[in-house]
C-alpha cells in the first residue's frame, strides 16, 4: 500500500460502555473492553495491537465519518459536539465514541488532488 494523502481528518474511537451488563463476554464477537481505543483516517479503524474495529460498527461509524468530511456538525444526528458522537453498535451490545480531529490538510475534493 503506498498511501499518498494526508487525509483532512483523523478519528479516534473509544469504547465508552456496555448496553448488556458488564462485559461483553456472550454478546460482543469482537472482544471489546472499556478503554478499547481505535484510530483511523481513512482507512478502518485499528487498534495498538494491530486489530481491526468490528464490521458491524464501521457500517454505522463510515457515513458518520462522511459527514465530518464533508463539513457536517455531529450535534445536527444527535453528537454532543460538532466533532463528536456516541455510536451504538448494531447488535446493541457496545457504545463506542468517535471523536475527530483536524489535521489541518485540504479536503481531498476541494484541493484538487484529482487534477
Amino acid at each position: 500500500m503506498k498511501k499518498w494523502y494526508n487525509e483532512e481528518y483523523q478519528f479516534e474511537i473509544e469504547v465508552n460502555g456496555f448496553l448488556r451488563g458488564d462485559k461483553t463476554e456472550g454478546y460482543c464477537r469482537n472482544g471489546e473492553e472499556i478503554g478499547d481505543k481505535y484510530k483511523c483516517s481513512y482507512g478502518c479503524p485499528v487498534n495498538s495491537e494491530g486489530q481491526g474495529i468490528c464490521s458491524k460498527v464501521m457500517m454505522i461509524m463510515f457515513p458518520v465519518m462522511e459527514a465530518v468530511r464533508s463539513g457536517g456538525d455531529l450535534e445536527n444526528i444527535g453528537g454532543d459536539g460538532k466533532y463528536s458522537k456516541d455510536i451504538v453498535c448494531p447488535d446493541g451490545c457496545v457504545i463506542f465514541r468517535l471523536t475527530a480531529n483536524k489535521t489541518g490538510n485540504e479536503n481531498f475534493f476541494k484541493g484538487k488532488f484529482l487534477d
